[in-house]
């Protein structure tokens, strides 16, 4: 199924314009078990990986440190259950080819994957702020004392957190219509979120540091954490916004030329 003109009367049905594909996407989303599994996974990542980086650093009596650190270091792993959140609103359909119907009643394909994009990324931004109350608790408890806890630090990264995982939600939609699998989804955002960075910074060196610092985890890490990176905040927010960007302008133009 291609972009095209619309029925013999010349006329192309609206599908509800804009707000009616996020209805959509919306309803579409919430019948599925994938999304609570994904939503009760991230909570429990969080707990579990919180409560350890505040026990290890209570035990290997580690330099004091906002309690904010921690849910922002478990971003780490809890991106990777937003990233199959995502996935599976896309993928799911082309498996099932339910996406010949999606499209047949929002035709304006563009309109499909920026649905698909807000909704996940509403999604991901709400629960990254509930992950990141959770695991700031669960870190105050675990660090017993070898923290601080500013309320207007600890609100700023638990926000920004969120920021981030919707950002991530926005760029898994765009690979996920370029790609279509799953299997090949996950293995670029593993190597793009996790594989490429962990090899990068253990290889060390200015230059693999710099390159690190504009893929997306690197840039999100230090405006989440506001360290001593080489760019202000808002910097680090833009760089992964623009391989949000990128990703969805990619999905875009595969999803425009190819059939479903």
């Amino acid at each position: 199924m291609r972009d095209g003109g619309g029925p013999a009367g010349g006329s192309t049905p609206g599908g509800g314009g804009f707000p009616g594909a996020v209805a959509a996407e919306w309803t579409k989303l919430w019948t599925v078990r994938a999304a609570y599994a994904c939503l009760v996974a991230g909570a429990l990542l969080m707990g579990v990986f919180t409560f350890y980086y505040g026990a290890i650093a209570r035990v290997n009596d580690h330099p004091v440190q906002p309690v904010g650190n921690a849910p922002v270091t478990a971003a780490v792993l809890v991106q990777f259950v937003v990233v199959v959140l995502a996935m599976t609103t896309v993928t799911s359909e082309y498996a099932t080819t339910g996406v010949r119907a999606t499209l047949l009643w929002v035709p304006v394909r563009h309109r499909v994957e920026l649905a698909k994009a807000v909704v996940t990324a509403a999604v991901a931004f709400v629960a990254g702020v509930l992950f990141g109350v959770l695991g700031t608790a669960v870190a105050w408890a675990s660090f017993e004392g070898r923290a601080t806890f500013d309320a207007a630090g600890v609100l700023g990264q638990v926000l920004l957190l969120g920021c981030y995982l919707a950002l991530v939600a926005a760029l898994t939609v765009g690979v996920s219509f370029a790609l279509r699998a799953p299997a090949a989804v996950l293995t670029v955002l593993f190597l793009l979120l996790y594989g490429v960075p962990t090899v990068l910074v253990g290889l060390g060196g200015d230059v693999l540091r710099a390159v690190n610092d504009r893929l997306p985890h690197g840039a999100g890490t230090h405006a989440m954490l506001a360290d001593d990176a080489p760019y202000p905040r808002v910097v680090g927010f833009l760089i992964v916004a623009g391989w949000a960007a990128a990703g969805h302008l990619i999905g875009r133009e595969v999803l425009r030329r190819r059939d479903a």
